[in-house]
């Protein structure tokens, strides 16, 4: 497929034009104009064609040289960050791709798309909507605005108590979670909000606590400098907060984009890469 054709699909797709996004990074000459000027979308125009297409979370270095293993040309690495997270490194939590790498894509002819704020938008391939549904939630409305769209939803389980929606989480990532017991060890009304990723900020737990719910499943929860405000007010409020880790719970939406790149006709999977459990 040609590279273009490809990125213009995406682009009009999941509405690039109507999103805002920044990355605090290098735009160095490795990197595509277009992504200098809105800071999402192609990254790297390293081919003239798509032949296939792999998907992450991050362009971590685990997921870079398990590309380059693939050792074929005209590959797209599909990406939800346009770089990668680390918490363990704050406060540089975020770090681009070197040098040295980005060379060797562009000699390989691998290119990279990066769809942040838009892939968090809420939608079929969104980020909490995947999250949601690997966890049984049935979304019921959108919240917690972002860059001027919802990523997160308020939805329903079945599920009764706090424990049970964690066990059901690190089933879903494939490890251990974590549970700040603030509230009611029961989910009221079976009403949840979900946001995957970064969610653990004050302003979310003040629309969770304006809507009567007790129990906020997101991926980045210790408590530190940057979540102390949100856990006061989780505190006070009495809101249980269910932390999965900020990879593995934006992972369940990068699989999913498998399924949207095979429509297009090109062969897609999933590259998995390693939960930094310090998130939590």
């Amino acid at each position: 497929m040609e590279a273009k054709e490809l990125y213009d699909k995406l682009d009009e797709d999941f509405e690039v034009d109507l999103c805002k996004d920044e990355w605090k990074m290098d735009f160095n000459e490795f990197i595509a104009p277009q992504f200098k000027e809105r800071q999402m979308g192609v990254m790297l125009d390293n081919a003239e064609e798509i032949d296939e297409v792999v998907t992450a979370v991050f362009p971590s270095d685990k997921v870079l040289k398990e590309v380059l293993a693939l050792e074929r040309e005209n590959i797209l690495l599909f990406t939800h960050h346009a770089m990668t997270w680390d918490i363990r490194k704050s406060p540089d939590v975020f770090t681009a791709i070197g040098e040295e790498m980005l060379k060797e894509l562009q000699s390989r002819k691998i290119s990279v798309y990066a769809l942040h704020v838009p892939l968090d938008k809420n939608g079929k391939y969104s980020t909490s909507v995947n999250l949601a549904k690997a966890l049984g939630v049935v979304s019921e409305e959108g919240f917690c605005e972002y860059f001027g769209v919802n990523v997160g939803l308020i939805g329903k389980t079945t599920l009764r108590s706090v424990e049970q929606l964690a066990n059901k989480l690190a089933y879903a990532v494939g490890h251990n979670t974590k549970i700040y017991d603030y509230g009611d060890k029961f989910i009221t009304d079976g009403r949840v909000a979900v946001v995957a990723g970064g969610g653990c900020q004050d302003w979310v737990l003040e629309e969770v606590a304006e809507r009567d719910i007790n129990t906020l499943v997101t991926g980045i929860t210790v408590e530190n400098e940057f979540t102390k405000a949100a856990h006061d007010i989780a505190k006070a409020m009495k809101i249980n907060i269910i932390g999965g880790t900020h990879y593995s719970t934006e992972k369940f939406a990068c699989m999913a984009m498998t399924t949207y790149f095979e429509k297009q006709g090109l062969p897609s999977q999933f590259l998995e890469d390693d939960p930094v459990l310090e998130d939590l």
